[in-house]
């Protein structure tokens, strides 16, 4: 009578520990593999945004709509600057960075926490000249449009806990002592809103460089510039300033 033969228990746990390590080889490639994909979807949806946005200059003789207008009570939704350029886009996802936690399209005043894409807060409108200006941003204002971004990944979250997603300040970052031009607003790849904490909401709109993020500024925040166009760009970069991205944020 013929038996045939099984695995050893050293042949098993040889082959156990094969797959072990192909599964260490293989997950991280799989995640970056997904986070690729994330920041495709980030940038597609931050062109259809920017394809908005252009809709909404030519409407408006080339002025571009406030990121917050202080001028309109807060239970009004237009209040923000994605109720404003909502009419121009088909599906409110395009507001939403697919790699954010705890995002979602800001539907009013209430709900602006929830924002992953952020506005500039240079475009906000006050007549009291508290929190913003007293005059609309038109393009022909910009020098650059092409070096100037106008929205960008930004952290989300509850209201309650601070997050003002929905917006970006350039105004409460490092100023750049050359030119006042290129100094950035605060900027990780990591979740500053939650790392400073203690500091007012009004100090807390950081732009979040989330895709590849390492903790050491590696990771890319999306921008959009104000000619239409977006781009990746590593905290770090942006951090350097001239020295590095080279961008323009403080446009007026």
């Amino acid at each position: 009578m013929r038996y045939s033969k099984g695995f050893t228990l050293i042949e098993l746990l040889v082959v156990i520990a094969i797959i072990a390590i192909l599964a260490a080889i293989l997950f991280p490639v799989f995640a970056q593999a997904r986070e690729r994909a994330r920041q495709t979807q980030c940038l597609s949806n931050a062109r259809q945004l920017a394809l908005a946005v252009q809709s909404y200059l030519q409407d408006h003789d080339e002025a571009f709509m406030p990121s917050t207008n202080y001028a309109v009570p807060t239970n009004i939704p237009e209040r923000i600057w994605t109720r404003m350029v909502q009419p121009y886009v088909r599906d409110t996802g395009i507001f939403t960075c697919p790699s954010a936690q705890r995002a979602g399209f800001p539907t009013d005043w209430s709900q602006r926490g929830v924002g992953s894409i952020g506005y500039t807060a240079a475009t906000a409108y006050d007549p009291l000249e508290l929190e913003g200006f007293a005059t609309p941003v038109y393009l022909a204002q910009m020098e650059e449009p092409a070096r100037t971004p106008m929205f960008g990944d930004t952290a989300s979250g509850p209201t309650a806990e601070k997050y003002r997603g929905y917006v970006f300040d350039p105004y409460v970052g490092e100023t750049n002592p050359r030119d006042p031009r290129l100094s950035p607003p605060l900027v990780a790849d990591r979740d500053l809103v939650r790392e400073l904490n203690h500091l007012p909401p009004s100090r807390l709109k950081p732009l979040y460089a989330r895709h590849f993020a390492t903790g050491d500024n590696r990771g890319l925040a999306v921008l959009i510039f104000g000619d239409g166009h977006a781009k990746a760009y590593s905290a770090a970069s942006i951090l350097a300033q001239d020295q590095g991205a080279n961008l323009i944020w403080r446009f007026r």
